[in-house]
């Protein structure tokens, strides 16, 4: 195997290096939690919906209404979406700020039926205006997309999905790692500088061939300077990307599912943010979480920490 440095994704290596072959005890713990497909009672089919009602957090008013009154939504094609109710049924346009009830038509309200589809959209129970359902590469359930997503690109729910800037663990290792690239295309057709698929490397045997692939570098191979703009990078202070502030690390490729995302000491998410339902307000709005983002201030301090476990 030819080491190279500054090597392009699609040609970078299959997961597997000589010095993490050796599969620990930790690891095969990381492996037995890995994302399983055996329980899908767990998963929302893509496509169903259900009645349901929402935590009221002290709402009142409207607010509370659209919480607590029990409701159906289903998107449309066009970017609107049908709210059933025991009252009705009605038809929401979110981007035009409309309803067809007669809260909105006749008084002008902000009604409880696009309070509500406001609500499921924030939470990712909805695909936003500008979104469709597909299906996740890796549990099966929904995943919102953009309208014009290739149809052949391998696609992921927000739970499994990764992004540059994400420190995570290699399920097989252990090691820390940061992703620096989505390469979009299929494990069993993306192929290393070596020739092989990424799916066919032994570490990645028991990771699905259709979940795209990441390209992602070990944090122990960072120098100092590398780990300060990745940090800087994670928290906005740096306009530059994760890729150019780790030009010099050598690359390798990963399903999807083999990546762990890392919480930190605090429990917090050590994902990039992200929110693309364009409708403005964060995921988990609804049931009152924080999402645990991290903004990157802590990276360098817990990267630092953690470099002598990889």
């Amino acid at each position: 195997m030819t080491h190279t440095r500054n090597t392009a994704a699609s040609d970078s290596f299959g997961g597997e290096t000589p010095s993490h072959r050796h599969v620990s005890a930790a690891s095969a713990h990381d492996r037995q939690s890995k994302p399983s497909r055996s329980e899908p009672s767990r998963i929302r089919r893509v496509g169903e919906r259900r009645e349901r009602t929402l935590p009221v957090d002290g709402q009142t008013g409207r607010a509370y209404r659209a919480r607590a009154e029990p409701m159906t939504v289903r998107p449309l094609r066009d970017g609107r979406y049908v709210v059933e109710t025991d009252g009705g049924t009605y038809v929401v346009d979110v981007e035009r700020e409309t309803c067809t009830c007669p809260d909105s038509a006749i008084r002008g309200a902000h009604c409880k039926h696009r309070r509500r589809v406001e609500l499921e959209i924030d939470a990712r129970l909805l695909p936003g205006p500008n979104e469709r359902e597909r299906v996740c590469a890796v549990c099966g359930g929904p995943a919102f997309v953009p309208i014009d997503t290739d149809d052949e690109r391998p696609v992921l729910c927000d739970r499994h999905d990764r992004a540059p800037g994400d420190l995570v663990r290699d399920r097989e290792t252990g090691s820390l790692l940061v992703v620096v690239e989505a390469l979009g295309r299929r494990a069993d057709a993306t192929r290393t500088d070596e020739g092989r698929l990424v799916a066919a490397y032994e570490t990645n045997a028991a990771y699905g061939g259709q979940e795209p692939v990441f390209a992602a570098v070990y944090v122990a191979s960072l120098s100092d300077e590398e780990l300060r703009r990745v940090a800087a990078v994670r928290s906005g202070d740096d306009d530059g990307d994760v890729a150019d502030s780790t030009a010099g690390a050598r690359r390798y490729l990963f399903p999807a599912s083999r990546l762990r995302p890392l919480a930190d000491t605090s429990g917090r998410s050590s994902r990039v943010p992200r929110n693309t339902n364009g409708v403005g307000e964060q995921a988990n709005a609804v049931d009152g979480g924080t999402g645990g983002v991290d903004d990157g201030s802590e990276l360098l301090s817990l990267v630092t920490v953690d470099v002598g476990e990889a």
